[in-house]
């Protein structure tokens, strides 16, 4: 499998594209984890609030329990005690649900931040990278079979921009219709440069 050219000038264009699309994913994962961050930062009084709540249910609780112990009126006298420690649960869950909302709302902006500059990049970069690792590769195999050339020839007349095909001899293609291995070899050629690779093919 040919992961990149064998041209200088096209692996060169291809190191760039992939650190680029590596970099650029980097970057918002980083942007994305950095803004988790600071909206994790909001849950702070919401921790508070579930402490406080707890704090003070453990309070109101230990104090039902000693007034409990005062004799004929303990029960009547806990029982207010009783109904704070409920309020004061109420509260600490409101302090959790306060932490799991800031918590989903971090996660679910995290993942937009991250998610769709890297999915852009990979939707405009993979797909490229992989029809030309395919291309390459094919074409690197073929060129080592004896025949490639003309399999690579009538590739090239088949793909190649006319202005690239203009640019070889006038007589070119007269003389890949003759079988004039000079002909072929020059249109085999074409098509491996096209792909960024080396050498001749054999005929």
């Amino acid at each position: 499998m040919k992961l990149y050219a064998e041209k200088p000038w096209r692996f060169t264009r291809q190191i760039i594209a992939d650190m680029t699309a590596l970099v650029w994913s980097a970057v918002w994962i980083w942007a994305a984890i950095t803004l988790y961050d600071l909206v994790q930062k909001l849950a702070v009084p919401g921790q508070k609030l579930e402490s406080a709540g707890t704090n003070l249910a453990a309070d109101m609780v230990e104090a039902q329990a000693r007034a409990g112990r005062i004799p004929l009126v303990g029960d009547e006298v806990g029982a207010p005690f009783g109904s704070a420690a409920n309020a004061a649960n109420s509260i600490a869950e409101a302090g959790r649900d306060q932490q799991d909302a800031i918590a989903n709302l971090a996660t679910v902006l995290a993942w937009l931040t991250a998610g769709i500059p890297v999915l852009m990049a990979l939707a405009l970069w993979l797909p490229l990278r992989l029809s030309w690792i395919r291309a390459a590769s094919v074409a690197a195999k073929v060129r080592r079979y004896p025949g490639g050339g003309e399999l690579l020839a009538l590739r090239a007349l088949a793909t190649a921009p006319l202005r690239r095909l203009a640019s070889l001899d006038s007589g070119v293609v007269a003389g890949w219709r003759t079988g004039d291995p000079e002909a072929v070899e020059q249109l085999a050629a074409l098509e491996l440069r096209r792909l960024g690779l080396r050498g001749s093919p054999r005929r």
